[in-house]
């Protein structure tokens, strides 16, 4: 047996407890991970609403365990971290079944609690900016959020590509956007059109009214990608518009894994909870003043 956070019905925060149940046996080609970290997200609990109770947190980190016919090079012991399925159990747990196409080796340069920090956040960053936005060198971009959850690592996935990066930022946060790399940073009710010159790329990670502005903003032939909300139709008919949800990727975790290891990238982490705490947890990661990822540590004593 071992110890699993879990949402039960009616779900919301008051329907998740700490539960013991069985410890998941691993089929072929998938590994049993020992979880030492896992990172949760602000509106997971309403993700699994159709298979509960389910384990929570879809981001972990930690030790192979066990492989079940694997051709690859995974092997027992090795460290991994991996952003898992949504469509199956999460792994907020003492021990986490996961598909080995999904793990990638560790981040040598991180700890299990900022390596269980970097998936969804960091493959939300990588596939905006490279995969649907095409952000090339010398490109402008501007980044709304760019200190936020999402958008303090595309800041810096944007300076490392070569970008010129504008993002927005509260007052509170603009230093840390210029230290996270971003060239200029403005107040998020700037007027976009009346104040920067025209961007390649607007990368949307906050919504609203923001979303709209920027599009004011983009030259001709530029791109708007969104995954905060989906751009509204209007907003689709006068510019280039992608929404998207992120998917696991092991080539662009490895990509990642990269460069945290040399320190080119760096996961912020707001919080630290265990998993008794699952409650406070989320509670957190619903407030708003955040400055990171919000992380349940799994004590294995």
């Amino acid at each position: 047996m071992m110890r699993a956070v879990r949402l039960h019905p009616p779900g919301g925060i008051g329907a998740l407890s700490v539960d013991e149940v069985e410890v998941p046996q691993p089929s072929p080609g998938e590994a049993l991970v020992r979880v030492h970290a896992a990172a949760i997200t602000r509106d997971e609990l309403d993700w699994p609403t159709d298979r509960l109770p389910a384990i929570v947190s879809y981001e972990l980190s930690g030790v192979v365990e066990e492989v079940i016919n694997d051709s690859g090079d995974l092997a027992v012991g090795d460290h991994v971290f991996a952003l898992t399925g949504f469509d199956r159990d999460g792994v907020a747990a003492e021990r986490a079944v996961v598909p080995v196409a999904m793990l990638a080796p560790k981040p040598s340069g991180l700890s299990h609690v900022e390596s269980a920090a970097l998936p969804l956040a960091g493959l939300t960053a990588w596939q905006g900016l490279f995969v649907h936005g095409e952000l090339q060198p010398d490109d402008r971009v501007l980044i709304l959020g760019a200190a936020g959850g999402v958008g303090h690592l595309a800041t810096q996935l944007a300076r490392w590509r070569g970008a010129y990066v504008i993002g927005t930022a509260s007052a509170g946060a603009a230093e840390l956007a210029r230290g996270l790399g971003a060239d200029q940073v403005l107040e998020p009710a700037t007027r976009f059109g009346e104040s920067i010159e025209p961007v390649d790329l607007v990368f949307d990670t906050v919504g609203g009214d923001a979303l709209a502005r920027a599009a004011d903003v983009l030259r001709d032939g530029g791109r708007l990608v969104a995954v905060a909300e989906e751009p509204p139709p209007e907003l689709s008919r006068r510019v280039h518009t992608t929404y998207f949800v992120v998917e696991p990727d092991r080539h662009q975790l490895v990509e990642l894994a990269k460069l945290a290891t040399d320190g080119t990238l760096r996961p912020a982490i707001d919080s630290v909870f265990r998993m008794e705490d699952a409650r406070a947890a989320f509670d957190r990661v619903m407030s708003s003043g955040k400055r990171g990822k919000v992380v349940i540590e799994v004590d294995h004593a």
